[in-house]
């Protein structure tokens, strides 16, 4: 999709955020025009690049991924161990994109839905093979608000009544019962929903999505008005969005304007990626 440029007030309008997060202060940028993929990068898409190119992701090569606890398939002796502070998530023995809840899972009825699994690194990858590439955080957040002021999330400030959910996180309680009000306990196929006003489908919930910057949490009150490419320091890769996981007791990061970072070897259940190209000429 085009996504013509302007500008726009970057951050946190509601003070919502988590200070770690450095969503704040809210300050003003301004893009070019640039191209951003509608959805995020599919199971069949990626399979494409895999059958072209032999490529192999980082979950592969380590023989092991993030897999959210509830939905893991194998035997117990697959599941290597959980992580610390989030025992939910488990490494799990060959979970990857093609078997992403593990050993005996697959992608064959999930063609359409978004590819999981992949690091910063494999999206880098598909993106350099599509001549296409990751956006940046502000590229990202100013296509997701969709041309709205200020507001939550895509479609404005509000989550509806909670009968017709308008993304996909967890509904219930976090991390034990998810009730799936919206339809969908994992990935959801990448057209669900609603677009937004740049015809943009789920830029928030569903997955995470790589952006190209690196991390870091004071940015903002340094970064450039004109088209911010992030730090040219630091190790953690942005992520955007959200996922089926986030909730409000814990995670609510399905904002417009919400971060988060990971190690760009990291791959997990929820996050995937969309793909950005400059205007031809």
């Amino acid at each position: 999709m085009t996504i013509p440029g302007g500008r726009f007030a970057m951050g946190d309008h509601a003070g919502e955020g988590y200070p770690d997060d450095g969503e704040r202060p809210v300050h003003d940028v301004a893009l070019a025009p640039f191209l951003l993929d509608a959805t995020t990068v599919t199971n069949a898409a990626f399979a494409r690049f895999v059958k072209e190119t032999g490529y192999v992701t980082d979950a592969e090569r380590w023989g092991s991924s993030a897999v959210f606890h509830l939905v893991v398939t194998g035997d117990r002796a697959d599941v290597l161990n959980a992580v610390d502070d989030a025992p939910w998530w488990l490494a799990v023995r060959d979970a990857c994109w093609r078997r992403p809840e593990g050993p005996g899972s697959s992608v064959g009825d999930r063609a359409n839905h978004p590819v999981v699994h992949v690091s910063w690194q494999d999206a880098n990858a598909y993106c350099a093979w599509a001549g296409k590439h990751l956006p940046t955080e502000a590229q990202w957040e100013y296509a997701a608000r969709g041309g709205l002021t200020g507001a939550r999330f895509p479609w404005g400030d509000d989550l509806g009544d909670g009968r017709r959910w308008p993304l996909n996180i967890w509904q219930g309680r976090f991390p034990t019962e998810n009730t799936a009000e919206d339809g969908f306990l994992t990935t959801a196929p990448v057209k669900s929903f609603r677009p937004n006003g740049y015809g943009l489908w789920q830029m928030v919930g569903n997955v995470w999505e790589w952006c190209a910057d690196r991390f870091s949490p004071g940015y903002y009150a340094v970064s450039p008005v004109d088209d911010p490419a992030g730090p040219q320091e630091g190790v953690a890769r942005v992520m955007r969005g959200g996922s089926y996981l986030c909730h409000d007791s814990y995670c609510y990061r399905y904002r417009v304007a919400a971060r988060s970072a990971n190690t760009p070897e990291s791959s997990s259940g929820n996050l995937g990626f969309r793909c950005a190209n400059p205007i031809p000429g």
